[in-house]
């Protein structure tokens, strides 16, 4: 069974700027272009039958369409022992409404909700054991400004473990409504 997740993708011309980030921190684990999403939610092993209901639910949610900038850079634990380095969207309300429409209506397909709070992010390293301070990146890049698009569909992502990290291929697109 396929590990599903819904997801936005984001432009090359922002995923080469959030590249740029990159520096050599001990036991990071960086992001490739492929890999730089940001999570709506996330689903776990889905059956084929199970697929369909979840592609179908989704098509039809009517949301807008929205504008999202890419900027600053924060990290999850201490600066001095990360857990992940990450960067920033806003506005973040337009993302954290989808992503709660997605979870109701997947929720009456019999999908239980993550518990912790929704907080969108694009995840630019993971850090395992010994991690080193990322202080130097949060000073450099905490209000840098990556870019911004509009969000015009959400995507329904496949994550396949790989030696290098997951492997994300999409599976369905859903567009949003245009604005205005």
């Amino acid at each position: 069974m396929p590990r599903l997740f819904f997801g936005l993708e984001l432009p090359a011309e922002i995923k080469a700027r959030l590249l740029k980030v990159r520096s050599p921190v001990t036991g990071a684990r960086w992001q490739s272009a492929e890999q730089l999403h940001i999570t709506l939610l996330f689903l776990g092993k889905v059956s084929g039958e199970g697929l369909e209901a979840v592609a179908s639910s989704a098509r039809e949610i009517d949301s807008e369409s929205f504008p999202l900038e890419v900027a600053g850079v924060g990290c999850f634990g201490q600066p001095e022992r990360p857990k992940n380095l990450w960067a920033g969207v806003q506005p973040a309300a337009p993302v954290a409404a989808l992503h709660q429409t997605l979870g109701r209506r997947l929720e009456s397909l019999g999908f239980v909700a993550e518990r912790r709070a929704f907080r969108p992010h694009i995840t630019l390293a993971r850090f395992k054991r010994q991690p080193g301070s990322v202080e130097p990146l949060l000073v450099e890049y905490g209000d840098y400004g990556f870019g911004q698009f509009q969000v015009t569909e959400f995507v329904l992502f496949e994550s396949k473990p790989g030696p290098a990290g997951s492997v994300y291929s999409v599976v369905d697109r859903f567009s949003l409504r245009n604005a205005g």
